[in-house]
């Protein structure tokens, strides 16, 4: 099989490798798409060193087609349309033994820990596939894995009808959030970020969103103003790596400062960089402040809104590339990350 090879950090190399037949209860899954990830990014540059040492291949949002099933498989056959969940938990840990896999103190990921999906073939276990209708392109299926970082941060915020938000950061996550709040919620979505292009994506998609543009309006006021006063029901930090100005507030600061009373702040963005907070802001309203890691079993909800037409995937896909072309590809992302949101790789 064809394979793009992380050689070194910095550059790729697509080349043969051999692929060996899929084991008791696994499944060969031939790709048809990946999916650029912001982690890809850092392990592209080896920020992830030593946990992703090169030689490598990367990937963990990826689609495609049963090719052959290993002994003991069932539910599965040759030519089904699959989504793949990357996730690998011990199940011994005490988060594992109380269901909570997000938080498994082992957890593992193709494409991160072991090699991924950035190639023609590849094996997996029976459990991590999910079965999807024919309906839904495989390019959308590729990003399955992104969304079920949104509805998971939905569900552990305990989004429900009518709940009023704010999404601080319009990148692909605070995107994803915004998609699968939507299914839920009609209530206003506020959406904040410094970079314009990522608001009107959000603006001209759905109704009543509210976007702001931190560089130019102080978000905190506005949507106080558009609440009477109250503030939302739940914000929900996406940004990880915030702009440092004199007039913007760090993201999660900003997050707390935009919910009502017992409201309730999901925390996703992954960065080194402390957060400034001021608890007395927190702790007047007696909110919640929670966090949140991929998915937790949202794959079928996912697969279910695709099939009805209830998410909107094409907003999020900024270009395809064929996978001889992922040094070009991540290059462009490197160069200009305002530009792109996803970049699909096309195998």
């Amino acid at each position: 099989m064809k394979a793009a090879v992380l050689e070194q950090y910095g550059k790729f190399r697509v080349e043969e490798r051999d692929i060996s037949e899929p084991g008791s209860g696994q499944v060969q899954v031939a790709i048809s798409h990946a999916s650029i990830c912001g982690t890809d990014m850092h392990i592209f540059k080896g920020d992830f060193h030593p946990r992703t040492p090169v030689p490598f291949i990367p990937g963990h949002e990826m689609a495609g087609t049963v090719a052959k099933t290993g002994s003991g498989v069932e539910g599965f056959v040759e030519g089904d349309k699959v989504a793949i969940d990357p996730i690998i938990w011990c199940g011994e840990c005490p988060a594992c033994k109380e269901n909570h896999y997000p938080a498994c103190k082992n957890l593992k990921l193709l494409g991160v820990d072991m090699d991924g999906g950035f190639c023609q073939l590849i094996n997996v276990d029976q459990k991590m596939l999910f079965n999807a209708p024919e309906t839904i392109p495989s390019e959308h299926l590729a990003l399955v894995e992104i969304y079920g970082i949104g509805f998971h941060a939905c569900n552990r915020a305990g989004v429900k009808k009518g709940d009023s938000i704010a999404i601080w950061g319009a990148g692909r996550v605070g995107q994803v959030i915004l998609q699968a709040a939507r299914t839920i919620t009609e209530g206003p979505i506020f959406l904040v970020d410094v970079i314009d292009e990522r608001l009107k994506i959000a603006r001209t998609t759905y109704e009543n969103v509210i976007t702001i543009n931190a560089l130019d309006t102080d978000p905190i006021p506005a949507i106080l103003e558009q609440t009477g006063g109250m503030g939302c029901d739940i914000a929900f930090e996406a940004v990880g790596h915030p702009l440092h100005t004199e007039s913007t507030m760090n993201p999660v600061r900003g997050a707390i400062n935009s919910i009502r009373g017992a409201g309730i702040v999901c925390v996703l963005g992954l960065t080194d960089e402390p957060a400034p907070i001021v608890f007395k802001e927190l702790i007047w309203k007696e909110a919640k402040i929670i966090a949140s890691r991929v998915s937790h079993g949202e794959y079928p909800l996912i697969i279910e809104n695709l099939a009805a037409n209830l998410l909107n995937p094409d907003v999020l896909i900024s270009a395809v590339f064929p996978a001889e072309r992922i040094q070009e590809a991540f290059e462009a992302i490197e160069k200009d990350p305002a530009k792109y949101l996803k970049i699909l790789l096309e195998f």
